[in-house]
């Protein structure tokens, strides 16, 4: 329960702080603090990640898992939609005035749908993932965390989440593989395939110090970025409708992914990192996903805001079942 409280309360407090002050920053300082972390900080981190990681054993079934979690996560959230739509759903989607065709709702309806599964499955692996997992995690149960993560934002939020997007909602003509194209641009998957090819080799003291030095400042510097974009989510009155795709992303999915983990075979932190990466809160790409696709705008920052503190919430109970009981 300590190393939970521990590794959560830069969380809470790093986050607090950019909720707190988020409402009187400019709009440009999360503008570049978000720019800067997503195309230095964190490939920087994932560069010493990769590097410092001994790739032998079964750390390869680590990205297995997370393109196993998207499909686990997808199957979840459309097997619980009828649930959403009978006592979750928005009263507007649910009545069709007579003056209007029945394609007008189920139009809406559909984009609905794509917000609520997007929202369901993507998660924020990069910020608070990672954020989480250094601290806590043993050496040996890092690189799980690294690689899960570096799978879920290359296959999840540009993969999975773009056709999402494209299939579910409207304005966009672009066929859905051309969405894909965006995957070999992301900086994350770059920085890894960099701390591979360059894993033996030995870099000059400074080099590896201003990695070391990265790897810890990116963890509050992320966590301020949520806390600022938080606290300018539009839509916080749609909790209700939040609460089923919250349900599934921090508690449903990991537990799921923990069975399978555990059925494997991964024990302790090994099994703690799949815990941690598949139930880390709702990513806010999920909100841009929607905003780009015309999907429903109303229900991903509900999602993003209860996820974040579910997870914060669940945390300790992934720590307890990893490290006491499933050993």
């Amino acid at each position: 329960m300590a190393d939970a409280l521990s590794a959560t309360s830069p969380l809470v407090i790093w986050t607090s702080l950019g909720f707190i002050c988020g409402r009187w920053l400019p709009a440009v300082i999360p503008q570049w603090l978000g720019r800067g972390l997503y195309w230095v900080g964190v490939p920087m981190q994932i560069f010493a990640l990769v590097r410092q990681t001994n790739f032998a054993g079964l750390i390869w079934l680590a990205p297995v898992l997370a393109f196993v979690a998207l499909i686990v996560g997808y199957i979840l959230a459309q097997g619980l939609y009828d649930l959403q739509k009978r006592y979750f759903q928005p009263q507007w989607l649910q009545y069709t005035p007579p003056f209007l065709t029945s394609t007008v709702p189920e139009g809406e309806s559909r984009r609905f749908q794509g917000s609520y599964l997007i929202a369901s499955i993507l998660g924020n692996t990069g910020f608070v993932g990672l954020g989480v997992a250094i601290p806590l995690l043993s050496t040996t149960a890092l690189p799980w965390a690294t690689f899960y993560a570096i799978t879920q934002n290359a296959l999840g939020t540009y993969g999975l989440g773009s056709f999402l997007g494209q299939y579910y909602g409207k304005g966009n003509d672009r066929p859905w593989w051309q969405a894909l194209a965006v995957i070999p641009t992301v900086p994350t998957l770059w920085a890894s395939v960099a701390g591979f090819a360059t894993h033996d080799l030995s870099f000059p003291e400074t080099i590896e110090r201003l990695c070391e030095i990265d790897i810890h400042l990116v963890i509050p510097l992320a966590f301020v970025l949520i806390g600022i974009r938080l606290s300018r989510l539009p839509g916080w009155q749609s909790f209700r409708m939040g609460l089923l795709p919250m349900l599934v992303k921090t508690l449903l999915l990991p537990l799921t992914m923990m069975a399978i983990a555990y059925g494997l075979g991964l024990r302790g932190d090994t099994l703690l990192a799949i815990a941690i990466m598949a139930g880390t809160p709702t990513a806010f790409a999920a909100l841009i996903l929607a905003e780009e696709y015309e999907l429903n705008t109303d229900l991903p920052p509900a999602v993003i805001a209860l996820s974040t503190l579910s997870f914060v919430a669940v945390f300790p109970f992934w720590v307890f079942l990893c490290r006491q009981v499933l050993t």
